[in-house]
């Protein structure tokens, strides 16, 4: 992994949410010698939020000694993130919007307003490494936030900065809390995987959408065994929130059709699955055909998988089933702990 390579007259702009991790990345950017900017982006309209979360960023800020500036991006957030959200949901297919939030915003939006400073390099308090050229997974498996980042555009890697990647969260932790004036900010819960989501995604959706439509249940031959109280409510692999007559055994949903408000349910075993088709692909490579690792989900292992790339789309065949692949979500190539691109899941 590489060093920090300090050059005269180098700027960093840093985002700072007023957490641990951005605050103590901060830290550690001065201490290696960088002339840091901070900036704290408003993201989602959840009512409230930015008001306390931008003045622990400015405590944050004052803290280290950097200026921070304020980028509001509520309106491009709520095109570029928050609507596909909404429109994925309401497909019946699962979204992935902290993957869109990184490419289109965090590493976006923030790195056109590095360059209106004059920052050379665009840090954050990502769990990742980078070598300039490639992603790799953290050394703090427990939070690794590569598979997020997947869709980043490959371009900026060389400006970009993680000095977390090779820390342990604990590390962070302590740190801050050997710090006078940064106890608190140690003891701060942590954030949400999804910022905008409190408590379930169909609390968030109900506010724009009807979530809540009664429909038939159907098994895999089409017979209609039970009801359901509105497709969004599901994803795949669910197995609770909806009837089936005279069942003994677990039911899963399957697959959804949004159109006709219906869930597929079945087995276990019905959710197995050893081939998936991905588009809107991003890759740090010009591989056309190779084998790899796969990882589906956030927080799932990687499984071996061979993989050839045709306009724009990967199709992907897996060497070990996976349980539960969903359609809309990311799916990522890893080789050992580098990222080597990924897309979204189009068919599984």
């Amino acid at each position: 992994m590489k060093k920090f390579q300090i050059m005269h007259n180098k700027k960093v702009l840093i985002g700072m949410s007023g957490g641990v991790d951005s605050t103590v990345s901060a830290l550690l950017l001065k201490e290696e010698g960088f002339e840091v900017e901070g900036v704290y982006m408003k993201l989602h309209s959840k009512p409230g939020y930015h008001e306390i979360h931008q003045a622990r960023a400015q405590k944050a800020a004052d803290f280290v000694g950097v200026q921070l500036h304020i980028l509001d991006l509520q309106e491009i957030f709520n095109e570029k993130v928050f609507q596909p959200f909404i429109d994925t949901y309401a497909k019946g297919l699962t979204p992935n919007p902290c993957a869109l939030c990184n490419r289109n915003l965090k590493f976006g939006e923030m790195v056109k307003f590095a360059d209106s400073i004059g920052a050379a390099y665009i840090a954050t308090g990502h769990y990742i490494k980078t070598d300039g050229q490639y992603f790799y997974e953290a050394s703090d498996d427990t939070k690794d936030q590569s598979y997020f980042l997947f869709y980043v555009d490959k371009t900026i890697l060389p400006r970009l900065l993680f000095p977390l990647g090779n820390r342990k969260k604990s590390d962070i932790k302590e740190i801050a809390s050997s710090i006078s004036g940064l106890e608190s900010f140690a003891a701060q819960s942590e954030s949400s995987e999804i910022c905008f989501v409190e408590t379930t995604y169909t609390d968030v959706l109900k506010d724009y959408v009807n979530v809540d439509q009664v429909g038939d249940v159907l098994d895999k031959d089409g017979n209609i065994v039970g009801e359901h109280k509105g497709f969004m409510h599901y994803t795949i692999g669910k197995r609770k929130g909806f009837t089936v007559k005279g069942a003994h055994d677990p039911h899963y949903v399957v697959s959804i059709n949004a159109k006709k408000n219906q869930i597929v349910v079945g087995h276990k075993e019905e959710l197995a699955c050893g081939y998936v088709v991905l588009d809107n692909l991003n890759m740090f490579n010009d591989s056309k055909e190779f084998d790899t690792t796969v990882k589906l989900r956030y927080r799932t292992k990687a499984v071996p998988c061979h993989v050839e790339i045709r306009n724009n789309k990967a199709f992907v065949t897996l060497k070990e089933c996976v349980f539960g692949v969903a359609a809309g979500q990311a799916a990522v190539f890893y080789d050992n702990e580098k990222l080597v691109g990924g897309g979204w899941i189009l068919e599984a």
